[in-house]
Parts: structure tokens; C-alpha cells; sequence
């Protein structure tokens, strides 16, 4: 499970739709609906507030209107809670390595979209988070 701190724009159509259906389970997850998944540690920047819930739904929104400016036909009434205008604050030690991370993915997986962000050295993030100076988040898995 990958909930992203960049920006979905980024993605390419792969990743998009992983992202959606990644985040709806981590809605599942938060909600008590599921028993998988509960401790994965992209959760946990989640899980530590309070309203968690409405958080995911504000960022499967943003995931949502990605999809719909390409075109894309995602099932908005699965976002399951209000939205919130809440922020959580996450490093940009962590924005700028999901940013190698995706750079990588994308070099094999879609080199045209690769390419078409290459010239991004600082890339925005998602509209749910605000970015502070700090190395990579302690929940992150490096590899």
C-alpha cells in the first residue's frame, strides 16, 4: 500500500488507479471494516488523528478529481465521510523521496510519463498534507 504525499497528477494511469483502490481499502481499514492491512505503516500518519476517516475521504477526493480530468470514470460515492479542510504535516525529506521512488517506478513502467516529468526537481504534494522541513517520515520503509 502506497498513499502517496506527492501530488496524483504525477502518476501515471497504473499508479492512479492503484492509488484509488489503495486508499479506499485504507478507508476500509480505518472505518473497522476490514481486518487486513491494519497496521501497514502508511496508515499510521492517518490513524494518528482523530479524524481519520474524514481525512482519507478528503484525499480520495483529490484522487478523484485526478481521475476525472483524464477522464476517468472513478465511483465517487465510495467516498464513504464528509470532507475536512484539516492538513497533516509531513516532512519534505518524504515528499522528495516518494519523488525518487515514483521516478523510478516510472522509469520502466512508463517512460513516457518519465520523461514528461523530468525536468521536476521539487514537485507538489497532495492538497491534504502540509510540508514542513524534516528528513523522511519515521513510518516510511526505505529500500
Amino acid at each position: 500500500m502506497r498513499i502517496w504525499t506527492l501530488h496524483p497528477k504525477y502518476l501515471d494511469a497504473k499508479g492512479l488507479v492503484a492509488l484509488w483502490r489503495e486508499t479506499l481499502l485504507a478507508q476500509k481499514v480505518l472505518k473497522g471494516e476490514t481486518r487486513g492491512y491494519t497496521n501497514h505503516p502508511q496508515l499510521n500518519r492517518f490513524k494518528a488523528r482523530k479524524n481519520a476517516c474524514k481525512l482519507v475521504s478528503a484525499y480520495l477526493s483529490c484522487v478523484c478529481e485526478e481521475a476525472e480530468r483524464r477522464g476517468y470514470s472513478f465511483d465517487r460515492s465510495k467516498i464513504q465521510s464528509k470532507l475536512i479542510s484539516t492538513k497533516i504535516i509531513c516532512a519534505n525529506g518524504q515528499l522528495l523521496y516518494e519523488w525518487q521512488h515514483l521516478r523510478a517506478k516510472l522509469k520502466t513502467r512508463a517512460p513516457k510519463k518519465y520523461k514528461e516529468l523530468g525536468s521536476i526537481t521539487v514537485p507538489d504534494h497532495h492538497p491534504i498534507f502540509k510540508i514542513i522541513d524534516g528528513e523522511v517520515e519515521s513510518w516510511e520503509i526505505m529500500k
